[in-house]
């Protein structure tokens, strides 16, 4: 077929694609990506490029807006190549390094309530000293049957599995230690794998990796086994987020193109190897130094890690391949660490309640208290868990990736630029707001809408409905021809030169995202006929939950009406429990058992959910006997 050439720029970057290409993908295999949060579709108008030289085919319907029609842009992923071409790509487009949460202050759990304060050290990955003693021929064993049964003396280590390549290096390695060797060792529930041979006794620390790979962005931390102590940590966003940024747009995208399960695992694995990479570097390790990976992630994105066909997860009655999965050499699945490591990846619950939640109960220690405790993950889903150490209920709340930035006019994720707080002047109505890296803003993330939604609420902006109020005389209250705005930002203060606004229809949005989460709550509490006043501890878990102003979120009615004393940040939860199951095999069959003990809620079925959905869709709700502080501030 016909190939031509992209040039990216300002990188000046060039790429060879077939013709019709569209130009999403070209900037791509450029290495340049692009914000796509439909998947491709067309139907998000957040790709947009400029062609400065040479031809594109591009469709009417470019859902592109009129601003930025004007300044000519279009949308990359419906720009087909027909010639060579050059492509602008402006910031405001890309997908650039996330402001990932990479460290967790001490918080309640974590300071009092250690797992390892209550449990030994136990490492997935150990090494293993053995003396062979030497060979003659009254004694001439061979080396495995040696080595097995050493292992099986000194540590009680019997049948284990071995790979062709240890086996191959074994001989010498025995010899150049002068029968003295030291095994890595992995032990996951009953199953011994030698993973590694060192001639002679090692000193040298054991290392492995746990790795959180969220919808939105993936973490990897780099811990030494052998002290327990985490070295160091590197966060980027996914870069799956090309597909599509919810889980929908991307099965939806690996079951429509062509090799697109190949492309979307690629994606996450090379996310996966470029802070592999940006660790081993910085701590000057070589990819053989790291026997183990523990992989925390939600349903979907572990289907997509391994490669297993997520179609029917999105479909009724929405049920996965597997919850629980098996452990799989680095190799693989083509992950930058030692080709024999082992990659555990932790249990699932349902479609869409994965081994992120699993793990963040794990590492909370949810199941040790007897207090009535609710854990909540606000990301580009909504999960909640409910229960104490005697039972557990969960669910997944459909809010969207509204909270993430996504389906939001000038929206965008956390990110340099994108507005994170935002103070109104009552009485001008005029906005001061506050950027991550402190640059021009270019967009507006999920703590900054929180701030935006509360703020225009309280500045008599918008109604408890979400209407914003035209009788408010403001320069930054306008009418376009598809509705009502707010600025936030007009154009020559902004990063982008386009405006930085929130429409009426993005408050729609939020208040269904906000909707939905609280809905959720409350219908778990109806399904054990508990009520809000019942909940003693609240556990708030992911990137995104650090930047939540409790005291807004329960104003717009996306958290209980609680005493902030119950309310309690936990980081990032998910990547917690990978740690903690790195380092210590019995967590594994721990996380197991929370996943089996958790009830999964499908919240479709009925209509309790829906009703209470309806009744969340105002600010802060329709009955506001379920926020009596805010009816005393009122």
């Amino acid at each position: 077929m016909e190939k031509f050439q992209v040039t990216i720029m300002p990188e000046n970057i060039a790429v060879s694609v077939e013709k019709g290409t569209n130009l999403l993908l070209a900037a791509s295999a450029a290495g340049i990506s692009i914000e796509s949060p439909c998947g491709g579709r067309g139907t998000c108008g957040k790709c947009a490029v400029r062609v400065i030289e040479g031809r594109v085919e591009v469709g009417d319907d470019t859902h592109i807006s009129d601003d930025l029609k004007a300044s000519g842009y279009i949308p990359a992923c419906q720009a087909r190549v027909m010639e060579d071409v050059a492509v602008e790509v402006p910031s405001f487009s890309r997908l650039t390094r996330h402001k990932v949460v990479l460290e967790n202050k001490k918080t309640k759990y974590s300071k009092e309530n250690d797992y390892f304060a209550a449990k030994k050290m136990n490492p997935i990955c150990q090494k293993l000293h053995l003396e062979l003693g030497n060979t003659d021929l009254a004694d001439n064993i061979n080396d495995l049957d040696r080595v097995k049964a050493v292992l099986a003396t000194q540590y009680g280590i019997k049948n284990p599995n071995i790979s062709l390549d240890v086996l191959r290096r074994l001989p010498t390695a025995i010899r150049e230690g002068n029968w003295e060797i030291t095994l890595t060792v992995s032990r996951v529930k009953g199953i011994t794998e030698i993973i590694d041979v060192e001639p002679g006794k090692s000193e040298r620390p054991l290392y492995g990796m746990a790795v959180d790979i969220g919808t939105t962005t993936v973490v990897v931390y780099l811990v030494n086994t052998t002290s327990g102590k985490v070295i160091d940590r590197a966060g980027d966003y996914n870069r799956q987020a090309t597909y599509g940024s919810d889980v929908i747009s991307r099965i939806i995208y690996g079951d429509e193109n062509p090799d697109g399960m190949e492309i979307l695992q690629e994606a996450v694995v090379g996310t996966i190897n470029g802070l592999v990479q940006e660790l081993l570097a910085k701590n000057g390790l070589k990819s053989s130094d790291i026997p183990v990976m523990v992989c925390a992630g939600n349903t979907v994105m572990t289907h997509l890690l391994l490669k297993v066909q997520a179609t029917y997860l999105r479909l009724e009655p929405y049920v996965p391949c597997a919850v629980k999965f098996p452990v799989v050499k680095a190799k693989e699945l083509n992950i930058g660490i030692n080709p024999e490591a082992i990659i555990v990846t932790l249990p699932s619950v349902a479609s869409y309640v994965g081994g992120d939640i699993t793990a963040g109960v794990l590492a909370t220690m949810l199941t040790c208290t007897d207090k009535l405790t609710l854990f909540i993950d606000v990301g580009t889903n909504g999960e909640l868990v409910l229960g104490n150490s005697d039972w557990l209920v969960t669910c997944s709340c459909s809010a969207g990736p509204a909270f993430e930035g996504s389906g939001i006019t000038s929206g965008m994720r956390a990110m340099d630029g994108a507005i994170d707080w935002i103070d109104i002047d009552r009485e001008t109505l005029e906005v001061t707001c506050r950027t991550i890296g402190d640059v021009k803003p270019l967009g507006i993330c999920g703590s900054g809408l929180i701030y935006s939604l509360a703020e225009m609420a309280d500045a008599g902006i918008i109604d408890r409905a979400g209407k914003i109020l035209e009788s408010k005389v403001s320069r930054r209250i306008r009418r376009r021809d598809d509705g009502v705005e707010y600025v936030l930002v007009f154009a020559e203060e902004s990063g982008s030169g386009q405006d930085i606004v929130i429409t009426e229809g993005d408050v729609k949005n939020l208040l269904r995202a906000k909707g939905a989460i609280f809905a959720g709550i409350r219908t778990m509490l109806q399904q054990v006929q508990m009520d809000l006043s019942d909940i003693e501890n609240v556990y708030i878990a992911g990137g995104f939950g650090k930047y939540i102003n409790i005291a807004d979120a329960i104003k717009i009615g996306l958290l209980p009406d609680l005493p902030d004393e119950l309310f309690e940040y936990v980081g990032n939860s998910s990547i917690q429990g990978a740690v903690i199951v790195l380092l210590c095999q019995e967590a594994l069959e721990e996380a197991e058992a929370i996943a089996d003990k958790m009830t999964y809620l499908e919240l479709s079925l009925g209509n309790t959910f829906m009703d209470e959905f309806v009744s969340a869709l105002f600010i802060p709700h329709t009955d506001l006997s379920l926020f009596p502080s805010l009816k005393k501030d009122g």
